[in-house]
């Protein structure tokens, strides 16, 4: 029997583009804030455990005692929260385990979306991650904020969370990449840079992150669009 994933949650942002008094993962939201919604719908998939990477000086902990929390500390960018993730399972993960990775601000991402990627990633050899493809059209921008052209959106897909892959091999990847002096801005752009190409799954459009004000009013009325259960 396949063994349940392993999930990292990086959250040790500030989340400077929200401009609001704390870190937009303890934002208001829903009755709770927007971390604790997010590990709710996480803790649906009964992880094996869930690696919470903090900043050094956040003391929180999640309110179920019992849930399979492990608490990490995070560092500068992304990549260095995921990577001290993955540390804190060393010893405890195996290498073909699957290790799922989620934005903290990403609170609406739906229970079936999230086993899809469980389902299909441990047979994909680079892993694979949520996605959505573009519908609008794309416009790239000169140095003055002016349109240089416009780009197809064929085969353009907005990169969502989870992303999920083995183990050992995003462990590998990362410390690849990190020693190259490479940041990436998540994992699947980590296996890029070293040639290889996760899978793309279709997932559910609703599945925003929390980046800017109007996002938050927004997610509120996804929240309640989607019922208790964010199946």
């Amino acid at each position: 029997m396949r063994r349940r994933p392993w999930v990292i949650v990086p959250a040790a942002g500030a989340g400077r583009r929200m401009q609001a008094d704390r870190p937009k993962q303890y934002l208001p939201l829903a009755g709770s804030h927007v971390l604790a919604l997010t590990l709710e719908r996480l803790l649906c998939l009964q992880p094996q455990a869930l690696v919470l990477v903090l900043a050094a000086d956040d003391p929180y902990r999640y309110h179920d005692a019992a849930a399979p929390l492990i608490y990490a500390c995070g560092g500068a960018e992304r990549c260095h929260s995921v990577w001290a993730g993955l540390q804190a399972l060393a010893g405890r993960a195996y290498h073909d385990d699957i290790v799922l990775v989620h934005d903290a601000a990403r609170p609406c991402v739906r229970v079936s979306d999230l086993i899809a990627l469980w389902q299909i990633v441990a047979d994909e050899p680079d892993g694979a991650l949520l996605a959505a493809p573009v519908r609008d059209t794309m416009k790239r921008a000169d140095a003055a904020g002016h349109i240089a052209e416009t780009v197809s959106r064929e085969r353009l897909w907005h990169a969502l969370t989870p992303q999920g892959f083995r183990y050992g091999d995003l462990c590998a990847v990362l410390q690849q990449v990190l020693a190259a002096g490479h940041l990436p801005s998540d994992e699947a752009s980590a296996f890029e840079f070293l040639g290889r190409a996760p899978r793309l799954l279709a997932a559910a459009q609703d599945n925003i992150k929390i980046t800017y004000p109007e996002d938050h009013a927004l997610a509120a009325a996804i929240l309640r669009a989607q019922g208790e259960n964010g199946a």
